[in-house]
């Protein structure tokens, strides 16, 4: 029986039982109005060039299908347990399918990144980053061709490689088998970066990348210095510099209940989720400092001016 009623009372949506285009904002994970000021643009640009592609036009309200893929990441539920509110399951997952195939999560990551970076008196086109991974148990809805067991953190599932700047934005993500190793991990993130940083010349990691082999790959395919990052002391608690950055952003990632553990069939869909988090967390700092001055630095040597170049790597 479908729990979507047949004849709702003063619909405007063109699907029968679809009370998208008359829903209101009830959820924590929802989107504010000041909140979609900032990724309406953004997700209607991305949506043109979805409309240029085959197939057939989406008739839901966009607001109320992001809504909805938020609800999905931020609360960790199913596809098939969205509330009626929400446009039917079916078209959003098919949304959220399509945009994951063609990338314009990662693009919507981008152009929010862009905007923070030059909020921070940064360069919108990062020249440094951050990697790390970190391994996530996977649910018996994950196939035994895509999983692994990481031997060193006991987890059998997936494995999230991942670059940020040095802000801790998102600038990549790779998922794989949990078995597999930092360095090769490694190797797939630098070449999706190369499709993102132009610019990149530095990356820091800590001593699970460290080896010549992997510095000498970098320099030959990237143009970019690899710099370990090691612990002074092993048995004592100490900050590891630049480690800090990224495993904070492993922390931001970890509010979302989708993300804790890994129900994705495809890997590419896990990607999408890290993205689609992402996203929420990027508009919602933009909205909630969008009547703040530009953050100044509090620590180190104060940062440039917009008509100075900046000497340290951004």
């Amino acid at each position: 029986m479908s729990v979507y009623p047949a004849k709702p009372p003063n619909t405007k949506c063109a699907t029968p039982g679809c009370w998208c285009r008359d829903r209101v904002a009830r959820y924590p994970s929802d989107l504010t109005d000041a909140q979609w000021a900032v990724l309406r643009p953004h997700a209607e640009q991305v949506m043109a060039e979805l409309r240029r592609a085959a197939g057939r036009p989406m008739v839901h309200e966009l607001r109320a299908v992001l809504d909805a893929v938020f609800y999905v990441v931020r609360n960790g539920i199913e596809w098939r347990a969205l509330p009626v509110d929400f446009p039917p399951w079916q078209a959003v997952y098919g949304f959220f399918q399509r945009w994951s195939q063609r990338g314009l999560p990662r693009r919507l990551v981008d152009r929010l990144r862009g905007r923070l970076r030059v909020r921070a008196r940064r360069d919108a086109q990062p020249s440094a980053a951050i990697m790390d991974s970190q391994s996530v148990k996977a649910a018996e809805t994950v196939g035994a061709g895509s999983r692994g067991f990481d031997a060193g953190k006991k987890i059998n599932g997936r494995k999230r490689h991942v670059a940020v700047d040095v802000e801790g934005f998102l600038l990549a993500v790779v998922v794989t088998a949990a078995n597999v190793g930092d360095r090769a991990g490694a190797k797939l993130l630098v070449i999706a970066l190369l499709n993102i940083c132009t610019r990149l010349k530095l990356i820091w990691a800590d001593s699970g990348y460290d080896g010549t082999p992997l510095t000498g790959w970098i320099r030959s395919v990237a143009d970019a210095a690899l710099q370990v990052i090691k612990r002074t002391e092993l048995h004592a608690f100490r900050v590891v510099p630049r480690g800090w950055v990224v495993e904070r952003s492993f922390g931001w990632l970890l509010r979302y209940r989708r993300l804790v553990r890994d129900y994705e069939r495809h890997t590419e869909h896990h990607e999408a989720m890290v993205y689609w988090a992402t996203v929420l967390l990027m508009t919602r700092r933009l909205a909630r400092r969008g009547s703040d001055p530009p953050v100044i630095q509090r620590w180190g040597q104060p940062r440039s001016t917009a008509s100075e170049p900046d000497p340290a790597p951004a």
